[in-house]
């Protein structure tokens, strides 16, 4: 039966209408500990009082002016990013599909400058998540996200993920353009690229002249404990996504490059009706100055670690719902033996959210801001929603 709502997502039959904190209250009352974020979004939680009044200050100003004019809270962002980054130049955008799209048209721009226009190809990854427009989804190419949708944009190299030796070899092609790579894969099932894959992956691009396009939207903005996840391993990229957490649950995304990398994004070649807004990048402001305060990620690291090591305990007490747990900072995977859908379902009874992954893995994605306390009421929660789930499996059997 048709609804209103384009029936494209299956929801939970839970409607939220507040959030605090690490809290979000369903309409009948219920208080659900938020281990979800808004699938990464809600960096600082939900009504962030420094976020709450940049968005009520602002939109009692000005809410929009378009790109044809100078807007003085995009430049203010842009320059934060710019001081806590390796770019030299921003692209303010509304969501990471957009910033994914300007990622492979400024690579293959910069290839054409150069006059080899014939350096056109993206090399990717399988598991990889950018988004769900055409050209995302012909970047990451799983069946999953392409059936139906043929024929697909050419122009990406699939490799196997994190095979070196698959990539060592594609990058001999006269026609490689960009390596495009998620540092910690978030909808592929929390899978980290190790330090030294990245490292290989920079020393390749540089030896080939290929750009390296880092996808940060899930895994940036504080989620691994540093502020982008690739500077764990001590390497810069040439282009970096950015969405999700950096308008903290505002829609807002960004495209930061080295201004070699963009040299052909020139007047004309890409624009955005709504990107870069007064509204958006107020909001983005404030998240930006909250995690890069002084102390703020060392606290992240330190809560952070405390989560992960009462998990190893949730996990040793349930061998029949969990076999591990990988990832980094707030941004965890709990391998299923269990069907991950279930134990997210019984997570609602537990009144806990997490949130689905590939691999059969539940993410855990909590706000950078949850307190101790409210950590071990989630690993509370979901020991109780693992308990339940072995009793309904043993009543199966």
């Amino acid at each position: 039966m048709i609804t209103p709502v384009l029936p494209s997502y299956s929801r939970a039959p839970l409607s939220f209408v507040k959030g605090e904190g690490a809290w979000m209250v369903e309409a009948d009352g219920r208080r659900f500990l938020d281990f979800g974020a808004g699938i990464a979004v809600t960096a600082l939680g939900h009504a962030h009082p420094a976020l709450v009044k940049a968005l009520t200050d602002q939109a009692g100003a000005l809410w929009h002016t378009s790109n044809l004019y100078n807007v003085p809270q995009q430049q203010a962002l842009a320059e934060r990013l710019v001081e806590h980054t390796f770019a030299d130049t921003v692209f303010m955008c509304n969501s990471g599909t957009e910033a994914g799209e300007l990622a492979v048209k400024m690579a293959r721009k910069y290839w054409y400058e150069k006059g080899q226009p014939e350096r056109n190809v993206i090399v990717t990854f399988e598991g990889s998540f950018h988004g769900r427009s055409l050209g995302m989804i012909s970047a990451a190419g799983g069946e999953k996200l392409t059936k139906g949708f043929g024929p697909l944009l050419p122009g990406f190299r699939h490799l196997p993920f994190g095979d070196m030796d698959a990539l060592a070899e594609a990058a001999k092609a006269p026609d490689l353009a960009a390596i495009m790579v998620e540092p910690v894969q978030g909808e592929g099932g929390i899978r980290p690229l190790s330090d030294s894959a990245l490292m290989r992956m920079r020393e390749i691009c540089d030896e080939t002249g290929a750009l390296l396009i880092l996808d940060e939207i899930q895994c940036g903005m504080g989620r691994t404990g540093k502020l982008f996840a690739h500077e764990w391993a001590g390497i810069s990229p040439d282009i970096m996504m950015v969405a999700k957490g950096i308008g903290g649950g505002f829609p807002l995304g960004a495209l930061l490059a080295t201004e070699e990398a963009a040299l052909g994004m020139t007047p004309g070649t890409h624009g955005s009706t709504y990107g870069g807004n007064p509204l958006g990048c107020a909001v983005g402001c404030a998240v930006i100055d909250e995690i890069t305060r002084d102390g703020f990620l060392d606290d992240v690291n330190r809560r952070a670690g405390l989560l992960r090591q009462k998990l190893e305990g949730l996990v040793a007490g349930h061998p029949d719902i969990f076999t591990g747990i990988r990832g980094q900072g707030f941004m965890l995977g709990l391998i299923c033996k269990a069907p991950n859908l279930d134990v997210v379902k019984a997570g609602y009874d537990a009144e806990i959210l997490t949130v689905p992954g590939g691999d059969n893995v539940v993410r855990l994605l909590p706000s950078l801001t949850i307190t101790e306390e409210e950590i071990a009421e989630g690993i509370d929660r979901l020991d109780r929603a693992a308990t339940a789930l072995e009793r309904t499996l043993q009543g199966a059997d």
